[in-house]
């Protein structure tokens, strides 16, 4: 599955290729090749793109560099569902902190927001003044998409939990 051609607003036009939850690609004239894959005879979870959250069953590669990739377990907090990547001696965050997006942040600082509605789009703001790499872009593009972004705040969980285990 190809997404919706994306016209990021440093970069130009970027493409995101899904082969079912096995391997995702992000690709564009100004950024490097992107290809995160999920190893053979993973367990597959629905809920996410790439099909597991377990890094020892993730393999990144970045213009065919290999780079580590730690997602979190991705449990009741927002900052449980945090993937780390470190690339170059560049350590890359992308976490919810919001319903809808997530911030990434290259090397402790925020550099931007992502956001993802599941299936088409994923959306990139750069934060003004940030001076944005192509490898921020293509690492962002490839973790918003293969993990999704946003995430409800744990108050949130709790209330809507209890409001289904009442009668």
């Amino acid at each position: 599955m190809t997404r919706a051609p994306i016209d990021d607003t440093h970069f130009g036009g970027i493409t995101v290729r899904q082969d079912g939850h096995a391997r995702l690609e992000v690709s564009g004239e100004a950024i490097p090749h992107v290809v995160l894959e999920r190893g053979p005879g993973a367990p597959v979870e629905p809920h996410t793109a790439i099909g597991t959250r377990d890094p020892a069953h993730l393999t990144l590669r970045i213009d065919g560099a290999r780079a580590d990739v730690r997602p979190a377990k991705g449990r009741l907090s927002r900052r449980s569902y945090r993937v780390d990547v470190e690339y170059g001696g560049v350590r890359y965050r992308l976490v919810p902190d919001s319903v809808p997006s997530s911030r990434l942040t290259r090397d402790g600082v925020h550099i931007g927001d992502f956001s993802c509605d599941g299936d088409v789009t994923v959306v990139a703001e750069w934060k003004e003044g940030s001076r944005i790499q192509p490898a921020d872009a293509a690492i962002g593009y490839a973790l918003a998409s293969a993990f999704g972004t946003g995430g409800q705040p744990l108050w949130m969980m709790l209330v809507d939990a209890v409001s289904s285990a009442l009668p």
